[in-house]
């Protein structure tokens, strides 16, 4: 990802780069490839009643701009804020993005993975799927698809979609591979 901050009528204080370096990293590990270009202006304004500040993150990303603006008397929690704002709205394009288009059902003219139900855990509601190259796939009983936890055993082998959550890969749909 291409960053680019710029302060204006004001130097940048070194813990404001700080935050900004670790936020961008929060962001890369839970986006990976999405944003691909991240421009980061934080304006001093005097038209504020005894000063204050404008900040603005506007992110690139394959067919869109997300754009957050905060203002405040104090640029780090404004930053905190407005970077978790701007993870909020990158999950929600990803979610948009991966929705099927009406008429479309889940995994048909879409690429999906397969693999094998490898645990269950029917009174926490979730298992887990072992895919064919070996990694470990969450899946909630909310992602099943025509079917149910109680009917599915391990070593059932299924067809699923995939994302990535904060704790890892997790299967957006589940069903019974055919």
């Amino acid at each position: 990802m291409e960053l680019h901050v710029e302060a204006r009528n004001m130097e940048m204080r070194k813990s404001w780069q700080d935050k900004i370096d670790q936020e961008k990293e929060r962001l890369v590990r839970h986006h990976p490839g999405l944003v691909h270009n991240l421009r980061i202006t934080i304006d001093e304004t005097s038209h504020h009643q005894g000063g204050g500040y404008e900040l603005r993150l506007v992110a690139s990303v394959p067919n869109d701009t997300v754009v957050v603006k905060r203002k405040g008397e104090t640029v780090r929690p404004m930053l905190v804020e407005a970077f978790d704002t701007l993870g909020l709205q990158l999950k929600e394009l990803q979610r948009k993005r991966r929705q099927p288009a009406k008429g479309v059902e889940e995994g048909e003219g879409v690429a999906h993975n397969t693999g094998v139900i490898k645990a269950l855990y029917p009174f926490e509601s979730y298992g887990f799927i072992a895919t064919n190259n070996d990694r470990e796939v969450y899946f909630h009983e909310n992602a099943l698809k025509a079917i149910t936890l109680d009917q599915l055993a391990e070593g059932d082998a299924v067809r699923f979609g995939e994302s990535e959550g904060d704790k890892g890969p997790h299967a957006t749909w589940v069903k019974l591979a055919k």
